[in-house]
């Protein structure tokens, strides 16, 4: 706990300001509660008023799961402490408001780095926890909550409880969405390596039957992996892609001039994207000179390639908003995931977005290993695509519904992290476990102290 407890600051009057998510399409007015000790948490969760309220980290989620229109939003960065890390038996306590970004500062000196991370490493602990965030090495790691020991859970009783594993309450919040409290610390169990370097082996498909093949056959031999997929390309070369997979790079794979410092953390970093951009800077013609340059320039075949930690994992971090690119109208990042068995689907989803010109220039698909606990969480063993789309492309909404059908007949679904326009009549067939969800949400918070602009849309 934090030495401040005499006080809570006149924060909680604050007046409604605009929030909105990465994807910035459906702003919405709130008051901000910005924290700064576990006591002026649970007096914010107490005084959240009628239309209740939401924890919200970084903003990376890309919809409106940490939106609250007309209510709270609970801005949890201010608890950032680091408390305690075991170097030996590489496991690390902090607050949920640490960033991925400073828990590499901290870990990778010491030769530990975070199991699980997005395209993103600007995500707080607390939403890798609700949204239960899954990187490149599901198919080998699973999701972040398969490695969380414990964490404290804030309820709308205003208690705070240890929350461990195999318990209905961690497999409700692990993906919850924050809809079951405001997590306040958690324990997480570590990857141990050798080195701050990637080494990464790339190679070209030449279509989406080529690309699975490869997946399919290799995968297992890589800790991380995940293929670029042109969404432009048609006819013969539909789903072309590039195949990029790789591991923590051994210490004795590094030239002699890298050995004197070989956990060394220095992420590039590039000009922000200007606040205004002109409108229609993504369109079919441009997005498709960049794919057919960036498939171009892909070697064939090259392997134990070195790269930094950021350039392999988190290349968009390096352009500070990057979400600006799209303009004023915003963008919507599809993601869902079709089971193994269901190729056919993914196929027909892959030609149809092809056919329809979507301009995309960030689509990538990866392979799902086992599911994970969380009710809600996202990953069932399968395809994942994902791909930014232009939020004011004309009739989107309506293509996006029929591909969201076909997802749901497959036996597929949609990630809330994610989502800004999913129908609720859809979300049963895709969450099995919903009920049980809702159930545990009613008896934890029967006057429904936490809810969001996503919990509202979809009657979670």
């Amino acid at each position: 706990m934090s030495a401040d407890t005499d006080s809570v600051p006149d924060v909680l009057g604050l007046d409604h300001t605009t929030v909105t998510g990465w994807g910035r399409t459906a702003p919405t007015a709130a008051r901000l509660i910005r924290p700064q000790t576990y006591e002026e948490a649970v007096a914010a969760v107490r005084d959240c008023g009628a239309r209740g309220g939401i924890p919200r980290g970084l903003g990376r989620a890309y919809g409106d799961a940490a939106q609250n229109a007309g209510g709270s939003v609970l801005d949890m960065t201010g608890l950032d402490r680091v408390h305690a890390i075991d170097a030996d038996g590489g496991t690390v306590l902090c607050d949920a408001g640490v960033s991925l970004h400073r828990l590499m500062e901290v870990l990778l000196p010491l030769g530990w780095f975070v199991p699980v991370t997005p395209g993103t490493r600007y995500v707080t602990v607390g939403g890798a926890i609700g949204a239960d965030i899954h990187g490149k090495n599901h198919h080998v790691s699973g999701s972040f909550s398969r490695h969380v020991l414990a964490f404290e859970l804030l309820t709308a009783d205003g208690e705070i409880r240890t929350v461990i594993p195999g318990t209905p309450l961690f497999d409700a919040t692990a993906g919850g969405m924050g809809l079951t409290g405001v997590i306040l610390t958690a324990t997480i169990r570590l990857q141990p390596v050798e080195t701050s370097l990637m080494s990464v082996d790339t190679e070209r498909a030449r279509d989406l039957d080529d690309l699975m093949a490869r997946l399919a056959a290799t995968d297992h031999r890589y800790r991380y992996s995940v293929a670029w997929i042109d969404l432009l390309a048609r006819g013969a070369a539909t789903g072309r892609a590039v195949l990029t997979r790789g591991d923590h790079a051994p210490l004795d794979a590094l030239p002699a001039r890298l050995r004197r410092d070989p956990l060394s953390f220095r992420p590039s970093r590039f000009p922000s994207a200007p606040s205004v951009l002109p409108e229609g800077l993504l369109t079919r013609t441009t997005v498709g000179l960049f794919n057919e340059l960036w498939y171009r320039k892909a070697p064939r075949a090259r392997s134990g390639q070195l790269q930094r930690l950021s350039a392999f994992f988190h290349p968009l971090d390096g352009v500070p908003h990057w979400n600006r690119v799209y303009g004023r109208g915003g963008f919507v990042q599809y993601q869902f995931v079709v089971g193994y068995g269901q190729e056919d689907a993914l196929r027909r989803i892959v030609r149809r977005i092809s056919e329809r010109r979507c301009p995309s220039f960030l689509a990538v698909l990866k392979r799902f290993g086992e599911s994970d606990p969380g009710w809600l969480s996202f990953p069932v063993p399968g395809w994942t695509l994902a791909l930014d789309i232009p939020a004011g492309l004309p009739g989107l909404g309506a293509f996006l519904d029929e591909l969201d059908e076909e997802v749901a007949t497959a036996g597929g679904r949609v990630y809330l992290a994610k989502d800004a326009r999913l129908r609720p009549e859809l979300l049963a067939a895709m969450y099995p476990r919903l009920d049980e969800f809702r159930t545990l949400r009613a008896e934890l918070d029967p006057h429904g102290v936490f809810t969001s602009d996503l919990s509202r849309r979809l009657g979670l």
